[in-house]
């Protein structure tokens, strides 16, 4: 969209047009920017306009108005500078939108949609007026109108995009855990549940989940899975497989898929479990939650606000024109054959129970951005950053780097793994390099797992000791401002130890296992060493091996 001031010119020209055509005294021309969606003006207000259906020929324009009063909507019309279209004899008081196909638009928006001609709206570009008795009372314009999304405030969204806010609450219960080492964690979560079982992910695949879905359903449970519909690669033969048998057991699975799709891809990772919520980093898979390869983060937090707040994510998601259910999704898609994951690996960090003193729940694109940006930002003393990846392209690196230029302590741990070693070697490079031309207190490192788990697949930070990020975000742009995720944000110094610590093990690159023979034997050697050596050198200060941090 181009600036202000075009728009503003562009908007007078075609009002004083509009006022010639109709005689309306240059009193009436409006001075102000078009009020926010929800202003209570007092006077009729341009709430939306959508100029792209996903539609042949654009079907199903339509314009979304307020009437803070009772009114009579014949009386006023709607104009560009190519003329003005009566608008229909009703009386409305509301919300009201006037489209142009209203079977195909009440499936798109809540509230109430009449049938009523609008002006021809180009998806280049278009100044739009409202007049009600001969007066304009409002104006909207667009620029450059993207496909699907509906200009709201002089700002496009997705169609039916939703606009969750951050749930906080305090003092919860919860258990954090690390993948590969604690898979149990993630079932045993799961198998207690009563009443609800709500499952939001990217792809599933796990048949020991699947199982304990089917068996409580099978209780009588509302059991629910939401996964996404076009993933990277395609959906495996072996999630069509599963998610088959997930239907026979009666649990209700939609797919986010078809034209009208909000978010580029549904990639968050949770569920909620009665009153309580899990999120992680993981896929639904034997290689994620299964513990079978990646590392992961992840939290289950027992609290029935954020467990509300999540299954109205949940809801909106699956209630949609979006949303697809499995068995029509199935019936036209096609499936990739895939190998699942059966590694092991040494159970190495336990889960922690912690009464944690805050936890707050985010969702993208809704509010991941400020909350995400407002974390780094907040980092005081140090900031540890584990991630799979971070784009170039994303105001958190930008953020970061400031971090350390601030006086932070920042570590940076990316993904080593083939398919994305270059593009982080080359960041790794870039940050390390920034550090020794400023001098900064920041180091960044490429993961190498060395046996404790497969590849990195964390999405997480931890700042000062005592704030923690879990959850499905990774750090690039489409991440934050287009898919839907989720993620929480923990405060706790017990939270913040326990993931600093996983941290450190991660960045030295993972723990060596021996044998307990070769282990002994190992020891006694090095005090062997040690006692020689230490009447042979003397160090040049007493604390030259204490306080190393990474």
């Amino acid at each position: 969209m181009t600036g202000p001031p075009r728009a503003v010119s562009r908007r007078f020209a075609t009002s004083f047009c509009l006022l010639l055509l109709v005689g309306t005294p240059a009193a009436s021309l409006p001075v102000a920017a078009t009020p926010e969606p929800g202003a209570a003006t007092g006077t009729p207000t341009i709430v939306a306009v959508y100029p792209n259906p996903v539609a042949e020929r654009d079907a199903g324009e339509f314009v979304t108005v307020r009437f803070p009063e009772e009114t009579a909507l014949g009386s006023c019309a709607l104009a560009d500078d190519e003329g003005s279209v009566a608008l229909p004899e009703r009386t409305v008081a509301g919300t009201v939108t006037l489209s142009t196909a209203p079977n195909r638009t009440r499936s798109l928006v809540t509230g109430r949609v009449l049938a009523s001609a609008v002006p021809s709206l180009a998806n280049a570009g278009e100044d739009l007026v409202l007049l009600c008795d001969g007066t304009v009372v409002d104006a909207a314009s667009y620029r450059d109108a993207p496909e699907g999304e509906v200009s709201r405030g002089g700002a496009w969204r997705a169609l039916g995009r939703t606009a969750f806010g951050v749930s906080s609450v305090a003092n919860a219960d919860a258990t954090v855990f690390a993948l590969p080492d604690a898979p149990e964690a993630v079932r045993e979560s799961l198998r207690g549940v009563d009443e609800r079982l709500l499952v939001g992910g990217y792809t599933f695949t796990s048949e020991r989940v699947a199982a304990i879905l089917a068996n409580a359903s099978a209780r009588g449970v509302d059991v629910r899975v939401l996964v996404e519909g076009g993933p990277v690669g395609g959906v495996a033969a072996r999630e069509a497989r599963v998610l088959d048998g997930l239907v026979e057991a009666g649990v209700d699975v939609t797919v986010l898929d078809g034209p009208h799709a909000r978010y580029p891809f549904h990639h968050a990772k949770y569920a909620v479990v009665d009153d309580a919520v899990l999120v992680t980093s993981e896929n639904w898979k034997p290689s994620g939650i299964g513990g079978r390869g990646t590392r992961g983060w992840g939290a289950v937090v027992h609290d029935p606000t954020l467990a509300d707040s999540l299954a109205a994510v949940h809801r909106a998601d699956s209630e949609w024109v979006d949303g697809v259910p499995w068995q029509l999704y199935r019936a036209n898609a096609t499936f990739q054959e895939c190998e699942p994951s059966n590694a092991t690996y040494p159970r190495v960090f336990a889960p922690l129970d912690a009464d944690v003193d805050r936890v707050s729940l985010v969702v993208s694109p809704d509010t991941s951005r400020d909350a995400l940006l407002g974390f780094v930002r907040d980092a005081n003393e140090s900031l540890l950053v584990e991630q799979m990846g971070i784009g170039t392209d994303t105001v958190l690196l930008n953020a970061t780097i400031a971090a350390a230029e601030r006086g932070v302590r920042v570590r940076v741990l990316v993904s080593g793994a083939w398919y994305a070693r270059e593009e982080n070697a080359a960041l790794v490079e870039r940050l390390n390099e920034r550090a020794r031309r400023d001098g900064l207190d920041l180091r960044a490192k490429l993961a190498a797992p060395r046996g404790r788990y497969g590849t990195l697949h964390v999405k997480g930070a931890v700042a000062d000791g005592e704030h923690v990020l879990v959850g499905s975000v990774n750090w690039n742009e489409n991440a934050v401002n287009r898919n839907r995720e989720t993620e929480l944000v923990l405060a706790d110094p017990e939270v913040g130890a326990y993931y600093a610590r996983l941290f450190l093990a991660d960045w030295r690159g993972g723990v060596w296992t021996l044998p307990v023979l070769v282990a002994g034997v190992a020891l006694a050697g090095a005090l062997l060493a040690a006692w020689y050596l230490r009447r042979e050198i003397a160090f040049d200060r007493a604390d030259a091996a204490v306080g190393w941090r990474p």
